[in-house]
């Protein structure tokens, strides 16, 4: 008989920036476990080619347009996710940009673009979440993607190494706080991954040289090496696992 707590059958997974990448790979390791999933992505094409691949699996997908520094934009995308699909179980704050320019180079205008998408939107799509899942009763899964960039030196990358520090922080207070409705939060922190946010890094002959051998699996993370851990965090077999950072790297950290 099947250990039955990683059957996501009957719960509904929301997975923002869930178009591609990390959280493609997280979608659809869900959709395969059961669960009905609804993915957020600023780009219709993607979004669209994404819904079709997701609904193989047979489960129930809807792919929205939302932008998620966009505060009502956030608000109207998860009255619609509850109006097609009833609930919200886990939900995956898994939306960001790049932000990488010389630091005394940097504008304002930068700095604030990479932290509205990668810390505002995760404040505002956690918060609607949590009102949901408060309202509701039953508890719930909030999930947020960092990097490791939040814990080593990044140079060039300070913007977007603030702004997932920063998601650190917001996601262990709100486990404190949050448990006392049965509602856990975690955070998923990527090593060097294949996404299209790398793609330009990584056909840098200079960094792969320099960086590749580095990491101990002497290979780039894919968006599929992130399905299990989505299972397990959106699982019943992750009830009492709150507060944690889960680094998926290929043991780059650890070298």
């Amino acid at each position: 008989m099947p250990y039955a707590p990683f059957d996501l059958t009957g719960k509904v997974a929301l997975v923002t920036g869930g178009n591609s990448g990390i959280g493609l790979g997280m979608a659809e390791a869900l959709a395969q476990a059961g669960a009905a999933v609804c993915i957020w992505g600023t780009n219709p094409e993607k979004n669209a080619a994404a819904e079709a691949r997701l609904k193989q699996s047979g489960s129930k997908v809807l792919a929205l347009r939302c932008d998620v520094s966009d505060e009502a934009a956030v608000a109207r995308s998860f009255a619609e996710t509850l109006q097609y699909f009833g609930r919200v179980d886990a939900c995956f704050a898994n939306a960001g940009i790049g932000g990488g320019a010389p630091f005394v180079d940097m504008t304002s205008e930068q700095w604030r673009r990479v932290l509205a998408v990668n810390l505002d939107g995760v404040f505002f799509t956690f918060r609607a979440a949590a009102r949901h899942m408060i309202e509701r009763g039953g508890g719930g899964r909030l999930v947020g993607t960092s990097s490791v960039s939040a814990i080593h030196g990044a140079p060039r990358n300070e913007a977007y190494a603030s702004s997932k520090g920063a998601m650190l922080a917001m996601v262990r207070g709100l486990a404190v706080e949050l448990a006392r409705y049965g509602i856990t939060a975690n955070t998923i922190i990527p090593g060097w991954i294949e996404t299209p946010m790398t793609e330009r890094t990584f056909s840098n002959e200079r960094f792969v040289e320099a960086v590749l051998k580095r990491v101990p699996e002497r290979r780039w993370g894919a968006g599929a090496d992130f399905g299990g851990l989505a299972i397990y965090l959106a699982s019943d077999a992750s009830a009492y696992h709150t507060g944690d950072d889960f680094v998926i790297d290929g043991g780059y950290t650890r070298f």
